[in-house]
This record gives C-alpha cells, sequence and structure tokens, in this order.
C-alpha cells in the first residue's frame, strides 16, 4: 500500500509516537512518505526513519511561559501558504493518507477525496473520555484541527471505548531492566523558561534532577543537570529515574507509567487538551497535576513511593496489522487485541 503520513511537528511526543508506526508500517512492505509541519527542519532531531519525508510549514501554536498565546498564534497564521501547500501536494497513487494532527496532509485526503485515518492522542477525543471544560472554540480547535474519516485514538485506559494504548519506543521495551535511582528525578517542562523550572526544583537537594529543556549545552550545577534534547539520552534518563514532572501531553506520560514511574503533571494553560489529560490522570488515580510551579506540592509528590509498571502492549504491531488488513471499519477487533496484550 502507499501511504502518505502527516506529522505534526510541533514537541517531540508525535514524532516519537509517528516514527514507531512509520517504522513498523515500512517493515510491514508498505510504501511510506512522510510530510512533517509545524516545525522548522533545524530544529527537528534524529528523523532519519521518516525517509522520504518534506518539511512543510503547515501550522503551529505559539505559548509563553506555560500558557497558550492565541494572539501570537493567529498573528503567524499564513492561510494562503497553508492552501497552497495543500492544493500543490502530490498525492498521486496514494491509497491512504495517516494524519497524526498535521493539517495539511488531512485537508488534502478531504479536497482529493483519499480514505484518510487520524493517529494519536487527540483523535481519542472522539469518545466518550474524560474531557475538561473549556470553551467552544477550545473544543472545535481539537476536534477540527486534523480531522480523519478513521480514528485511531490513543489513551492510558481505553475508559470502555475503542481505542488503542499508548505507543512505547522499541527501546523501552528492552531496557526496562535498568538500575532505578530512587532519587534520581526527570524534568521536561518545554513550554516554562528554563530559569523558573531550576527555581522551582532548586530547594530539593536531596534528590538529583535531569532537566531536558532549550539550553545550549549540557550543564551540571550542584543537583541540576540541565540536558539539551537527546532521544537516547532521555529515554536512559527516563528509565532510570523514580518519577516524571512534565506537562500535561500525552506521550511522555504514557512511557512514564509503561515503566512504572510517579507522575507530576503540569497541564499547559488554555490547552484543553492538556487540560483533560490531568483530569483523567487523577480520576485513573495514576499521578498528580498542578496548574502552576507549587513547590509545596512538589514536596508532597516526591514523599509518594513509586508505582507498578502498566506494560503496555506494543499498539503499534495492532494498528499497523488494521491498516493493512483493509477492514478500517471493524476497529474494535484491533483495540480489544491491543488492551488483552496489556498488563
Amino acid at each position: 500500500m502507499k501511504i502518505l503520513f502527516g506529522v505534526q511537528g510541533t514537541g517531540n511526543g508525535h514524532i516519537s509516537r509517528s516514527r514507531e508506526l512509520v517504522r513498523k508500517l515500512k517493515e510491514n512492505g508498505h510504501d511510506v512518505a512522510v510530510i512533517i509541519s509545524g516545525r522548522k527542519e533545524e530544529e527537528l532531531k534524529e528523523i532519519g526513519i521518516f525517509e522520504p519525508y518534506r518539511v512543510m510549514k503547515g501550522l503551529t501554536l505559539v505559548t509563553y511561559k506555560g500558557r497558550m498565546n492565541y494572539m501570537e498564534t493567529m498573528f503567524q497564521l499564513d492561510l494562503a501558504r497553508l492552501m497552497s501547500d495543500v492544493l500543490m501536494l502530490d498525492t498521486s497513487g496514494i491509497d491512504l493518507i495517516i494524519t497524526d494532527f498535521e493539517p495539511i496532509t488531512s485537508m488534502a485526503a478531504r479536497i482529493k477525496n483519499i480514505p484518510c485515518m487520524g493517529f494519536g492522542h487527540q483523535y481519542a477525543f472522539r469518545y466518550n473520555i474524560p474531557f475538561a471544560r473549556g470553551s467552544i472554540f477550545e473544543k472545535y480547535t481539537l476536534l477540527n484541527f486534523a480531522p480523519a474519516r478513521y480514528n485511531a485514538g490513543l489513551h492510558w485506559s481505553h475508559f470502555n471505548q475503542p481505542i488503542f494504548p499508548p505507543v512505547i519506543p522499541e527501546m523501552l521495551y528492552v531496557s526496562q531492566k535498568r538500575e532505578v535511582d530512587s532519587r534520581k528525578l526527570l524534568v521536561y517542562l518545554p513550554f516554562e523558561e528554563v530559569e523558573d523550572v531550576a527555581a522551582f526544583v532548586r530547594p530539593f537537594g536531596n534528590y538529583q534532577f535531569c532537566i531536558y529543556g532549550k539550553v545550549k549545552e549540557n550543564l551540571d550545577e550542584g543537583h541540576l543537570h540541565f540536558r539539551s534534547y537527546s532521544r537516547e539520552g532521555f529515554l536512559n534518563d527516563l528509565t532510570e529515574c523514580n518519577g516524571v514532572v512534565c506537562n500535561a501531553g500525552f506521550e511522555l506520560p504514557g512511557e512514564a507509567l509503561h515503566l512504572g514511574k510517579k507522575l507530576l503533571l503540569r497541564p499547559l494553560d488554555g490547552q484543553i487538551e492538556q487540560e483533560s489529560n490531568a483530569l483523567a490522570m487523577e480520576e485513573l488515580q495514576y499521578g498528580m497535576a498542578m496548574h502552576s510551579l507549587d513547590p509545596d506540592l512538589l514536596a508532597s509528590w516526591l514523599e509518594l513511593p513509586g508505582r507498578e509498571p502498566l506494560n503496555y502492549s506494543r499498539t503499534v504491531d495492532f494498528i499497523a496489522e488494521w491498516i493493512g488488513s483493509g477492514d478500517w471499519e471493524g476497529l474494535s477487533r484491533y483495540t480489544e487485541a491491543a488492551w488483552k496484550a496489556t498488563f
């Protein structure tokens, strides 16, 4: 099957899970070309598995100090460029378009009448799962930013809905035996300023904090260890740590739950997906959430014990099988099999 795969480049979560599915689809013999949008090409790292790929402008969301900046987001929109990219996109011979919340490929599928499959956490919100209160605009944007006819939604629990478990990097299935350091914490808050994050964790000198963010080079300052993003280094620190402090995105918390790490989430203000994720995390009793960098809450969380790993199944195996079957209306058969292989 000839597949065009769209990846939302904003953040590393979309890239991480799409990398795993693209790899599996290629292993299964499909011809996969990739479009990445929403991020400058020089900011993308470790995307060789996507070859052949193109980087396009697309749409992205602007944040500042942990909050959505809707005004700046509106100013940076280039709708004329977006429509030009959609109309000029070569889709000749394409059998299926898969979009991981990527708008160019989603729009091209609708305009050119090509079957389209949504892959990712955002597509789980089309089912009955925890959904935070928000404006009509926020909910509309989440559900219509990159819609698809068929939906491979992902979540930490199935909520009795036809959704898949999280996609876990293959490396984490083979590295779970690494020794855990009970005093080591992984901190990844990319929407906060690095200086604010450092001030937040600095008082807790009995712990070692690996802080990933926009730093020019790796730097150690006592118990604070600043790291620029490296996929291998990040996953190694994730495997060895006892807990994770991160935004309420989807991919990293799912990886932490898979490995059995305690979680403290900081949802991005004004981002309904992250606020919904924080709500789900607390409803499932899988972790805690904070709505500001709250040192008192951090102190309480640090005293909590670790948790048992959830050991999610190899989700991409089931999604790839569903894609290859052509039975795209028969989604529940594959989601149920994926959850039965978990735990």
